[in-house]
């Protein structure tokens, strides 16, 4: 039988394993030198003039919903068709998400429905880069600045995307980054904001550790003071050193393995074009840099005598892992019994959700592994074929 093929597993050297000895080694494993020096590094390379390293992706996009002024009763417009952060974020202030369909090419927020959407509550909106896809930002921004509206970028799966000549990190208002296990960049569990705005940098700062004075964490530091004092009510997410000891090392191999990533995707995109009436295959739209964080495949139903369940069954049924990307966050059961929304209310999100198949697919992966993964599906799509 043949080995398993996992989903995704981190692409780790021994350049960050010795980054993580040298830490452990300083004495200084929690929020210290090392998560500074990562955030000016990711400053830098997101062309952004603030970077706020934090523990998560939702930290960051609770922190920069928080540092705009989302307040209960507010609503903030974003996708369906996302991971459920992109939403409970929003419900943590007590404000309400109003979802908006989506592109059926890019899944990303659809740009010529939002405006009917917007109402006096309107606070923000928070556009999602899908598998490293840019979000339409010029469009999002344009109608966000027409209404006074924040835009908070979640772009949890877009740290190597550029938006036609930007980079994403230092186009929206606040912009949240993640570097789960999963991620092209990967601290194991991590994220970052990044933002132009210096109060607003300053004040995801002081509330993501308890709401503490500026540079508390220097308290402990040689010339550092035991002297803090709490100037708002604040959380627990701060990344630690550990992480980012990770985080600066995959940073400077980012590009090393984001050009894995393209030559994966090459292979991956030359066996399954050879069934493009089985397969639509990711967008990737023109002038932009996309992530490749995922690789989205959508199978042809009409075309299949199976459903999207059976093909993921089959597929691990021959060794090969998979996931789907996203259950539509209206569909779960908390926001239908708190909302009131319903199925059939977003139907481009719902129709690519039921069709959809996320590979596996990360930069440590082989050529050999990725040609048995495209395999694998043409032979599932083949004996299955209408």
């Amino acid at each position: 039988m043949s080995e398993r093929i996992p989903f995704c597993l981190p692409d780790i050297t021994e350049r960050e394993i010795a980054e993580v000895v040298d830490t452990l080694r300083s004495g200084w494993l929690t929020t210290g030198p090392k998560t500074r020096r990562f955030e000016q590094a990711f400053a830098e390379y997101a062309h952004a003039p603030h970077a706020v390293a934090l523990n998560s992706c939702t930290a960051a996009l609770h922190m920069a919903l928080s540092a705009v002024g989302l307040e209960r009763g507010d609503e903030v417009i974003t996708t369906p068709y996302t991971f459920v952060a992109s939403a409970e974020t929003i419900v943590y202030h007590g404000a309400r998400p109003v979802f908006v369909d989506v592109d059926p090419h890019t899944l990303c927020l659809d740009p010529a429905k939002i405006e009917a959407a917007i109402t006096p509550r309107t606070k923000a909106i928070v556009p999602v880069d899908i598998a490293g896809h840019p979000a339409p930002l010029d469009e999002i921004l344009a109608i966000a600045r027409a209404h006074g509206l924040k835009v908070v970028e979640d772009a949890a799966h877009a740290t190597e995307t550029w938006y036609k000549d930007r980079k994403v990190g230092s186009i929206a208002d606040a912009t949240a980054f993640s570097f789960y296990a999963t991620k092209n960049l990967s601290t194991g569990e991590g994220g970052m904001l990044t933002c132009a705005d210096d109060e607003l940098a300053a004040r995801a700062r002081i509330i993501s550790l308890h709401g503490m004075s500026k540079d508390a964490w220097k308290r402990y530091d040689k010339g550092g003071s035991w002297f803090y004092e709490i100037v708002e009510t604040g959380y627990k997410y701060n990344l630690t050193d550990l992480a980012a000891a990770l985080g600066l090392v995959q940073l400077e191999r980012i590009g090393e393995m984001r050009a894995r990533r393209l030559a994966l995707k090459a292979l991956l995109f030359e066996v399954l074009g050879r069934e493009p009436e089985l397969f639509t295959l990711p967008a990737e739209g023109a002038g932009h840099q996309h992530a490749w964080h995922l690789f989205m495949l959508r199978l042809n139903l009409e075309a299949l005598s199976i459903d999207r369940a059976r093909f993921i069954e089959e597929m691990a049924a021959r060794e090969v892992s998979a996931s789907v990307h996203f259950i539509p966050v209206h569909l779960h059961p908390w926001y239908r019994t708190t909302f009131g929304y319903r199925g059939g209310e977003y139907p481009v999100a719902e129709a690519e959700y039921a069709r959809e198949i996320s590979l596996p697919f990360f930069s440590a992966m082989s050529d050999a592994q990725a040609l048995r993964v495209a395999e694998v599906c043409l032979e599932i799509a083949r004996s299955h074929r209408r």
